[in-house]
């Protein structure tokens, strides 16, 4: 048995900035956070795990005024960072600099393009590529808690420890099936801002049972949500502590006009009403004298015939059969939305872009057009046109 790896614990600026320097010229990097946001708005970065350089690190944020120097490093362009699941991580990066990483491989989205199954976990991951069992009993830890007990250490090292045995082994499986290109087009949308800044004019939608509103009242819950947004963001607390959704509700279907009305709406808290009353009443005052945004309601889609249904399930089998060969996760290869977006004369669609379109997008439309043929030879299903 192997012993177990040396955890190295980085909580002063010397340290890290030793560290950092150290890391010049890695060519890339397994990285894991743990994080709290029960108590914030933005999510607050615990404990930050790296793999790299033949060294596991966990890196303390709470005992250091900054990170920067090791952050230059997760930056650079030329490094490739590993990570799992990497939107949440990603979310703290932006919220430390305003951008996210790029040259990004994350092992959750490269599982399926080697027939692992979609979204998958990584103890279940580590499980299939490595048969190692991982410890789950961390996983609801309070990672503030100083000093972090060795146990907890030892169950965070683990994300990068598995990680970085991992990444070699995928990557040239990935670039023996010359698939390795297909990644750089399925995680660019995780570098995209939108995802980590939702704007907040926007948030109001996000209100369940907004849509029963109407005229005045839904323009008071529109600049109510934005601004309690915008407070949220700036005062860095989670936005329920502010004002919770049926709250907000219910300001916009009472509509008070001064700070004394606001006795009459429930559940308003008392800190609320003297921080913020003054600034509600103002906004639905404001805002009831404006005209809302447009409320636009996605027309649902028709439910698929009898007769597309059962095309859907041709197509689907098609799609299994291209991804047994293939030894690719059937879904990713041919999403049932895109399926059914052709079967409905939509091809505006992820199946006919980027890598899936030559590997069985084309082959799905030649069907669909009539040009293609399916049969069956010898117990398999074959496809022609």
């Amino acid at each position: 048995m192997k012993p177990a790896p040396t955890i190295d614990y980085i909580d002063t600026a010397a340290d890290l900035d030793a560290y950092a320097a150290s890391l010049a010229g890695c060519s890339w990097m397994a990285i894991d956070t743990e994080f709290l946001r029960e108590r914030t708005y933005r999510p607050e970065l615990c404990l930050l795990q790296i793999a790299a350089a033949g060294r596991i690190t966990c890196i303390d944020p709470l005992a250091l005024d900054n990170i920067e120097p090791l952050l230059d490093v997760i930056y650079d362009p030329s490094v490739i960072k590993v990570l799992h699941a990497a939107s949440q991580d990603l979310e703290i990066f932006y919220w430390l600099r305003g951008e996210v990483p790029s040259n990004l491989f994350d092992t959750q989205i490269a599982a399926p393009l080697l027939g692992h199954q979609e979204q998958i976990g990584y103890g279940t991951l580590v499980k299939e590529i490595l048969g190692v069992d991982l410890e789950k009993s961390h996983s609801r830890a309070d990672w503030t808690r100083r000093p972090l007990p060795k146990k907890q250490l030892d169950y965070a090292a683990d994300d990068v420890i598995y990680l970085s045995k991992m990444y070699p082994i995928m990557r040239k499986k990935l670039h023996s099936l010359d698939r390795l290109q297909w990644l750089d087009q399925e995680w660019l949308d995780l570098t995209n801002v939108d995802l980590y800044l939702k704007p907040a004019e926007h948030m109001w939608k996000k209100l369940r049972q907004v849509d029963k509103l109407k005229g005045p009242r839904l323009a008071v819950a529109q600049q109510l949500a934005q601004w309690r947004e915008l407070t949220a963001r700036e005062s860095n607390l989670p936005r329920s502590w502010l004002l919770k959704d049926d709250v907000l509700l219910d300001l916009a279907k009472q509509m008070p006009e001064s700070e004394a009305e606001l006795k009459y709406i429930r559940s308003l808290s008392d800190s609320t009403k003297r921080q913020h009353g003054a600034a509600m009443i103002d906004i639905i005052s404001r805002a009831a004298k404006t005209t809302p945004e447009k409320m636009i309601i996605p027309a649902k889609k028709a439910k698929l015939t009898i007769r597309q249904d059962a095309a859907l399930d041709v197509l689907t089998a098609v799609a299994k059969s291209y991804a047994e060969e293939l030894q690719i996760n059937s879904a990713v290869l041919a999403p049932r939305k895109s399926l059914e977006d052709l079967i409905r004369g939509n091809r505006d669609t992820k199946i006919l872009k980027g890598w899936r379109e030559p590997l069985i997008g084309r082959q799905i439309c030649s069907l669909i057009d009539g040009e293609g043929t399916i049969h069956f030879a010898d117990g398999q299903l074959q496809i022609t046109g």
